[in-house]
């Protein structure tokens, strides 16, 4: 078999097992997850976000970013591994016994010290991160999607599990912490179990300066993600208490649906498809249009059928006691839908080396965030948060990023003519919804009927679209390796880039 039948044949089926893999866990764990949030309740939920937020900031500047590396080095990367091992597993020891400490200042600045244990003990999956990162990069180098899903499945599972039984035994939201951890343990063993390349310890100074070179970036790049995506659950608990805070959590956590269940999958093989074509910078364009003009189009209906079902879903599915998160839910769904195509851009320049790009954008992003946040939720509580973040995405950062998109060599007006059919059908779908649940009265009809609207649209897509799959299909890797390259060199300068 030629390379390119190989490459499309081996991205194809890891693709398969990845949305495989996310669709299990996530229907797999829904009825643990509502059991424990009718078990714990908003309050309990909210202790629990703070210790999540936590974990988060550590695990978005965790091992530096060095293990992408594995993922988009020309080369056999098995020379960088062990380095890449003691540079991550070196680093998240470090930083868990940074946070073990600073816990309190933490949680007490969140307005919740209650959640310092749950914080210092979700710091063990820290180090657990950085242990197995080298190990889950060799399987996302290697499109090994199918293994890394029954360590995922495992994670999720037993994490889950693990979480309801302390719940039933009254841990509260010590269960959650303790149920990640223990998931997180197995899942990880695993992964190195599974790794295709033995874990290594071992350092090459050369190497390790190219690697932090290359890393450093990538993780300021991610802890302004970090901010991005967390800000607005900072601000809603230090003003509105721990109580809003659990509505507010539950309502990210469904929104967050569709950009786990479509979004996350292409991730996992998106950088590792997209850097073998960088050599070509035409082929990689229409790559990346043909998948942005799928992704968007199965999952802004998704989005917009939650936005406008909000009421309906948060009721049927987590009972009235929840009901005050469906005003943040309608926003924050419309909001997925953007995130997903923010996050195929944000791969995309990445795989471009174009790390100080994607760190301006996220610069850019949380700097005019955390004022909108702070007023927002000042003025309307959790409608004035979810409206604040809907406002700075699509005013300030989608005209950004498209911007960044053009200077990359994508011609926007192709994307443009690829993406408005996919806009116009969430439209469609949203408006459906909001109908909906005025004319029909019972929530499991408002959400059965425009569950059943939203499928035949995304179907009739699908089926308007089956043009562009041929031609992903078809999108060539090299035959021949690409040029050698100097690994890790860093972004590019832009001034230097001939790419208009």
């Amino acid at each position: 078999m030629s390379d390119t039948a190989s490459l499309r044949t081996r991205a194809g089926k890891a693709l398969g097992w990845s949305f495989l893999s996310t669709l299990a866990s996530r229907l797999g764990t829904l009825a643990i997850g509502i059991t424990l949030a009718r078990v714990l309740g908003p309050t309990e939920f909210g202790t629990f976000a703070v210790a999540l937020v936590a974990l988060l900031a550590m695990l978005s500047i965790n091992e530096l970013g060095v293990s992408l590396a594995i993922v988009r080095w020309p080369d056999d990367p098995r020379g960088i591994v062990p380095t890449v091992a003691t540079l991550s597993a070196g680093f998240s020891l470090v930083l868990c016994g940074i946070f073990v400490l600073i816990a309190p200042v933490f949680t007490e600045a969140m307005g919740n010290p209650e959640a310092t244990g749950p914080v210092r003990l979700l710091a063990v999956s820290v180090v657990t991160n950085g242990l197995v990162s080298t190990s889950a990069a060799l399987l996302q180098r290697h499109f090994m999607q199918g293994r890394k899903m029954i360590a995922d499945q495992v994670d999720s599972w037993l994490g889950a599990v693990v979480s309801l039984v302390l719940a039933l035994l009254g841990w509260g939201a010590m269960s959650l912490a303790a149920g990640r951890v223990c998931g997180s343990l197995a899942g990880g063993a695993l992964l190195v179990y599974f790794s295709p390349e033995k874990l290594r310890f071992g350092f090459d100074r050369q190497v390790a300066r190219r690697l932090i070179r290359f890393g450093v970036p990538l993780a300021g790049a991610s802890l302004l993600v970090f901010g991005v995506g967390y800000a607005d659950q900072i601000v809603v608990g230090h003003v509105l208490g721990p109580t809003a805070l659990g509505f507010y959590v539950l309502a990210v956590n469904l929104s967050g649906w569709p950009v786990a269940v479509f979004s996350q999958p292409v991730r996992a093989v998106a950088p590792a498809a997209f850097s073998r074509l960088q050599h070509d910078r035409p082929r990689l364009s229409r790559a990346f249009v043909a998948v942005a003009g799928l992704l968007v189009g199965v999952t802004l209906p998704v989005c917009l059928l939650l936005s406008g079902a909000a009421p309906a879903v948060v009721r049927f599915v987590y009972g009235d006691e929840w009901a005050p998160a469906a005003v943040a839910l309608a926003g924050l769904a419309a909001l997925a839908g953007l995130r997903i195509f923010f996050e195929l851009i944000y791969d995309y320049l990445v795989v471009l080396e174009r790390s100080r790009s994607v760190l301006a954008v996220q610069a850019i992003w949380l700097v005019v965030l955390i004022p909108a946040m702070w007023t927002g939720v000042q003025a309307d509580g959790l409608r004035g948060a979810a409206v604040a973040l809907v406002a700075v995405a699509g005013v300030v950062i989608l005209p950004v990023y498209l911007w960044q998109l053009g200077r990359s060599g994508i011609r926007l007006r192709t994307l443009g003519l690829r993406l408005w059919p996919a806009v116009l059908a969430g439209l469609a779908t949203g408006a459906f919804a909001v109908l909906a649940g005025r004319v029909i009265g019972p929530d499991l009809a408002v959400a059965a009927a425009a569950g059943t609207f939203t499928l035949l649209v995304v179907g009739l897509y699908g089926y308007r679209s089956r043009r562009v799959l041929r031609e992903m299909r078809d999108t060539e890797a090299p035959q021949e390796e690409p040029p050698a390259m100097t690994p890790l060199s860093g972004p590019a300068d832009p001034a230097k880039e001939t790419t208009p």
